[in-house]
């Protein structure tokens, strides 16, 4: 763990993103066990400081991760000039920061410069007065590492949530449900289970997408012919899948504490009941990718920027659960590299014949 180093996007200027990342790096216990970097500006970071109550923190400017010191808040510039910071309002300046601190960072990450990126909250306004092309992180993420699809996953102490669609009008919803992208969400979702959550043998519930999964179709045909289809495709690839689920009994009744994780149709169907149970304590995870990204649960809160009275608790959440999956992966990609050096070790005995126990005889004195 000492030797993983924590990329952190410093988000909407605006907003308090960067008062939660400092919180959290200035607690005892957090950020010891890794290194940190911000991507921002000293100069807008100092301005946030001032926000804060918090005395120990240290700055260091650094180049690049390699220069990061374990018991420092260690910034990367991402921009040369002097900006104009508006708390609590979107600004083309705000959304044009949070573009190039997520453009540095992600590089970095594809780099290998950094292990894991914890992004602070953008604002959807700001981003787009800043022509970012993409809707969300999740999105633009995706899009760098070239993957042909990621699962946005809520991770709480008890909870997992993953939305099958993300950010999507509601209208579109339906004809984005395919039980091609269901059954590969559940693929991503099978597969992150096992391997960063290190889960043997995860189970998933599928929720329908209709009031009471359709009802036999009475209300709606996509939860059976659909999602159903998907449910028994991924069962037949090994996948421990179950439903479709009413999603409002579903969790009314406690039935979700039965599974390792929950595949939702659509955004607030998920993230709904994520955040009743879960709010401020719950982290976004994009799964699916070949790096770590993690996020908090909430946005910019604007309505509090600059008052001093953001809860951290859910920022420090996402950097210990980006550094509990490097660690996590790591862990599996050395054990699974060590079986498979095993197995090919007893194939060449098998095929030399030298398979038999050697016993040394040591002859009496």
């Amino acid at each position: 763990m000492e030797n993983i180093t924590i990329g952190i996007t410093c988000g909407d200027i605006n907003g308090i993103g960067l008062e939660i990342i400092l919180k959290a790096l200035a607690l005892k216990n957090a950020g010891r066990s890794f290194k940190t970097v911000i991507y921002g500006s000293t100069k807008v970071v100092a301005y946030h400081k001032n926000i804060i109550t918090q005395e120990n923190i240290q700055f260091h400017s650094v180049q690049s991760p390699a220069d990061a010191q374990p018991e420092r808040v260690n910034i990367i510039n991402c921009w040369p000039d002097n900006v104009n910071i508006t708390l609590g309002k979107p600004t083309d300046v705000s959304g044009k920061c949070a573009f190039l601190a997520l453009e540095r960072a992600v590089k970095d990450l594809k780099a290998g410069e950094i292990d894991a990126l914890v992004t602070a909250p953008i604002h959807k306004k700001a981003m787009q007065m800043a022509n970012f092309p993409f809707v969300g992180h999740t999105e633009y993420i995706t899009d760098a590492f070239g993957a042909k699809g990621s699962l946005m996953l809520m991770v709480s102490e008890n909870l997992r949530i993953g939305v099958a669609t993300n950010h999507l009008p509601l209208r579109e919803v339906a004809a984005a449900v395919t039980a091609e992208k269901v059954l590969r969400k559940l693929q991503i979702l099978a597969e992150t289970l096992r391997i960063d959550f290190n889960l043997g043998k995860p189970t998933i519930a599928v929720l329908g997408l209709n009031p009471h999964a359709g009802d036999e179709g009475a209300i709606g045909t996509e939860d059976d012919a659909v999602i159903r289809l998907a449910v028994e495709q991924a069962k037949e690839k090994g996948i421990l899948a179950f439903g479709p689920y009413p999603a409002d009994g579903f969790f009314g009744s406690g039935q979700f504490h039965k599974f390792d994780a929950v595949l939702a149709m659509y955004h607030d169907q998920g993230l709904i009941p994520f955040k009743t149970l879960s709010f401020g304590e719950g982290t976004n995870y994009t799964a699916g990718l070949a790096s770590v990204r993690t996020s908090p649960d909430h946005g910019t809160a604007y309505d509090i920027a600059g008052k001093g009275e953001a809860d951290e608790t859910s920022f420090i959440r996402a950097l210990y659960l980006a550094a509990d999956i490097v660690r996590n992966r790591s862990e599996y990609l050395e054990m699974h590299a060590n079986s498979l050096e095993r197995r090919k070790r007893k194939a060449l005995e098998s095929e030399t014949g030298e398979d038999e126990e050697v016993v040394e005889v040591i002859p009496e004195e």
